[in-house]
């Protein structure tokens, strides 16, 4: 059952399908469209050309994401211009979302964490709080990243170590609290990186790396304590 609060406001094109919950003094830009189940708390606003609750599509040779649940999107967010999200995703409160960035199904975001312009997520990953992940990253499927983590921009991740030539357990990196990324640095499937630890910019990750390191190179080792 639908429920549209009389506070919020609509710009022109708007499309909302049934079973849609949205609440008081939300602001949906032009020409977006809210699909069914998604549940939009209080003082959200989205900036046009928006697609909130997408159902995922595949082929034969994508995983199937089953038991798909709704969209929620908690109250205080701010979402750019072409943002797409997708379905069983929820979003806490006060995030930002960058223009053009995309969430996929099944993701996590924790309270007042930004995700940059153009900033990928994709299905099963975990986000906790205050996060920052800058502009064009590239979160893979899988990921978990926990509270207070900085992400720099372009930062790449990969979740398959075999890169599709035999069956594997798809996971992505495990980040702990307060880790820091630079730049241009990339992840490989599966490895750790320790609570306060920071990734110099261009690094390769191969191997975990304990607390309270800074590590840099290809492959990235460690210079010194963070």
């Amino acid at each position: 059952m639908s429920y549209i609060s009389d506070t919020a406001q609509f710009g022109d094109n708007v499309i909302i399908e049934d079973d849609v919950q949205i609440g008081d003094n939300v602001i949906i830009g032009h020409n977006s469209v809210i699909l069914r189940g998604t549940k939009i708390g209080n003082n959200v606003s989205t900036g046009c050309n928006c697609v909130l609750g997408i159902k995922p599509t595949v082929n034969k040779r994508m995983r199937k994401t089953s038991n798909l649940t709704e969209l929620v999107i908690e109250s205080g967010t701010r979402i750019g211009h072409l943002v797409s999200i997708y379905s069983s995703t929820r979003v806490g409160k006060n995030v930002f979302i960058g223009d053009h960035a995309s969430l996929r199904e099944n993701t996590i975001v924790g309270d007042e964490t930004v995700i940059g312009r153009a900033a990928i997520v994709e299905l099963n990953t975990k986000i906790g709080k205050s996060c920052t992940i800058q502009t064009q990253s590239y979160v893979t499927g899988d990921t978990v990243i926990e509270d207070n983590v900085f992400i720099g921009p372009c930062v790449s991740m990969a979740n398959d170590k075999y890169m599709g030539a035999q069956s594997y357990n798809l996971k992505g990196p495990y980040i702990k609290h307060g880790a820091k990324i630079g730049n241009n640095a990339s992840l490989l499937p599966g490895i750790k990186i320790g609570k306060e630890t920071i990734v110099g910019a261009g690094s390769v990750v191969t191997k975990d790396l304990e607390d309270r390191i800074v590590a840099v190179g290809v492959p990235a080792k460690r210079i010194g304590l963070s």
